[in-house]
């Protein structure tokens, strides 16, 4: 149960009140107060409850974090309840309508909007620290052709480490100032070569004539014209997608931000960290399931047998559904607006029919509805890319790109925190204890081990 205390100050009047849980050990009938802070409470202040004097104290159990805070920010705010997402309380609706990616970048690290002044010096040092070292370019060529860009972003975001050793000095404003920037202006740089690696094509260069999303653009697409021209609304869109993407909570990618960040290694490598976890399915690869499962659909008239199908979970309805939104997502609705903008450059995307068409069919359905299952933001995210000829590996590049200013300023953030500590979950340990040790000739085999024979050779491995 919970009570509101009041506490007198030295004079007799009455002091702030604060709340607290009363908890009761029926173990031992003790009865402890545990403070109630903005709705949360300590799971060190449980520790205090034992049953013998030797006790270690109670822990908490929570796989996943599903209901435990980790840290406190201030950085940004999401009700999935009612569907609001905010950077540093600006609601996305309105940074998508009025900002760019870069000036939301400055916000997220920096905390305020930036002025015209501060706007201009900011995308001026970004757009000057697009070039990477020659040694990266050559250390690209080293992946074999068909590596997944994903881990060579992975590998040679973690290689800037070597580049600039100073970036260990996390206490230095200046040298963290400098990795935002360069990592901010190199991971699109890095992006493309990967994206060219692939198709075997020569990397092209920054040019810094460009806006950051036009040159992004001409880095990936560039051929024989002698100055690539991108399409402003194929630039305007996905400036908006970065944005949309650029932050979101406590997630797994930026939860390996600050947990490898809290052994206060260089930026680099606590960046690599977060792409390494974006990496997943589970995480940065849904909107491509969703433009496999729109080829699966294959056109409208298979998706009532398709939700059917779902519904008897025979199969899964990609791009529905979010953890923490319990309804429409606010960035899926943004999205969309955009699509037709997308499309009317790159021509209509046949898919585009089928996901209008199983949204509104779904959204119709008391089944998916009563189970709060909403577009997400990879509904529509993935046939944006998939307009603009990008492969489904590169899909979750895209996501990598944006996140980065994201990740940085969570990572900002965790160092300036006074509480923070490096990370250290406990465990519950549910193994055997106190064996004797078995000589090798006494020992069983194990039945359920794999063995050399159950496996093909590995081609890559020659």
């Amino acid at each position: 149960m919970a009570e509101e205390q009041a506490q007198r100050d030295d004079g007799g009047g009455l002091a702030t009140a604060r709340d607290t849980l009363t908890v009761t050990d029926n173990r031992t009938g003790e009865t402890y107060d545990i403070e109630v802070t903005d709705g949360t409470v300590r799971a060190m202040d449980f520790r205090q409850i034992k049953v013998a004097e030797d006790d270690f104290g109670l822990m908490t159990y929570d796989p996943a974090f599903m209901n435990t805070a980790s840290c406190r920010s201030s950085i940004c705010f999401i009700d999935g309840e009612a569907g609001v997402l905010e950077y540093r309380g600006y609601p996305i609706e309105q940074l998508c309508g009025q900002s760019t990616y870069l000036e939301v970048a400055y916000l997220l690290i920096y905390g305020e909007l930036p002025t015209e002044e501060q706007l201009d010096e900011w995308v001026f040092e970004i757009t000057h620290h697009t070039f990477v070292h020659e040694n990266i370019k050559k250390f690209v060529e080293g992946f074999r052709y068909d590596a997944h860009p994903m881990g060579m972003l992975l590998a040679t975001i973690g290689a800037l480490s070597t580049f600039y050793p100073d970036a260990k000095n996390i206490d230095d404003t200046l040298e963290r100032h400098m990795a935002a920037v360069r990592l901010i202006a190199k991971v699109p740089t890095l992006a493309a070569f990967a994206y060219r690696h692939n198709l075997g094509l020569p990397y092209v260069y920054p040019d810094n004539d460009l806006s950051y999303p036009g040159n992004f653009l001409s880095m990936m697409f560039k051929m024989t014209e002698t100055k690539y021209e991108p399409d402003p609304r194929l630039e305007r869109a996905l400036d908006v997608l970065w944005i949309l993407h650029a932050d979101h909570e406590q997630n797994c990618s930026t939860n390996a931000v600050r947990g490898v960040g809290s052994s206060e290694v260089d930026p680099y490598s606590a960046m690599a960290a977060g792409v390494a976890a974006l990496y997943g399915p589970l995480h940065g690869g849904a909107n491509e399931q969703v433009v496999r499962m729109l080829e699966r659909i294959e056109s409208v008239e298979n998706i009532p047998g398709f939700l059917e199908r779902v519904k008897n979970r025979e199969e899964r309805l990609m791009g529905f559904g979010h953890r923490v939104y319990k309804n429409y997502d606010p960035r899926a609705r943004i999205i969309k607006e955009h699509v037709d903008q997308v499309f009317a450059v790159t021509g209509r995307n046949p898919k585009l029919d089928i996901a209008v068409e199983l949204e509104k069919r779904a959204l119709d359905d008391e089944y998916f509805t009563s189970r709060k299952l909403y577009p997400n933001v990879d509904f529509y995210s993935g046939l944006i890319y998939e307009a603009l000829n990008l492969p489904t590996d590169m899909f979750t590049v895209m996501f990598a790109i944006p996140r980065t200013s994201g990740w940085i300023a969570q990572w900002d953030e965790m160092l300036e925190d006074e509480e923070t500590k490096i990370a250290r979950p406990r465990q519950i340990y549910t193994g055997a204890r106190t064996r004797d040790y078995t000589p090798i000739g006494e020992r069983t085999q194990l039945t359920d081990k794999p063995t050399a024979e159950t496996h093909l050779i590995d081609p890559a491995a020659g």
